[in-house]
């Protein structure tokens, strides 16, 4: 069964190609992914591994945990699965309800103290 590794605390300029080669040096990787930005594409500093082998993914995340890469000291251990982001809560989920934005009164609200 394979085993996703989260790492956190990447140098900016890391790549999924980076990524993948830190870690195959324990075994191999199925998947790597340096998570960016949605909208300027930039790094968010974090990623994560899937490796083939649980063994390998545990020596993998033993090695490198605290290690030193590109200055940074690595945040390495086992990724938790992703938790549900609301939906339907009291604040209503992920809706924004109403109106379409905007200020409304025909111009920017830029500057405008309420």
């Amino acid at each position: 069964m394979a085993k996703n590794i989260y790492v956190g605390n990447l140098a900016w300029a890391i790549t999924d190609d980076d990524l993948r080669e830190l870690f195959s040096q324990f075994g191999a990787i199925k998947s790597a992914q340096v998570i960016s930005d949605k909208e300027t594409g930039r790094s968010r500093g974090f990623g994560f591994v899937e490796m083939e082998n649980d063994e390998e993914a545990q020596k993998a995340i033993e090695a490198l945990n605290g290690t030193t890469h590109l200055d940074r000291p690595l945040t390495v251990n086992v990724a938790r699965e992703r938790e549900e982001r609301g939906g339907g809560g009291e604040r209503g989920g992920g809706r924004r309800g109403g109106y379409g934005g905007g200020g409304g009164f025909g111009g920017s609200d830029r500057g405008r103290r309420y």
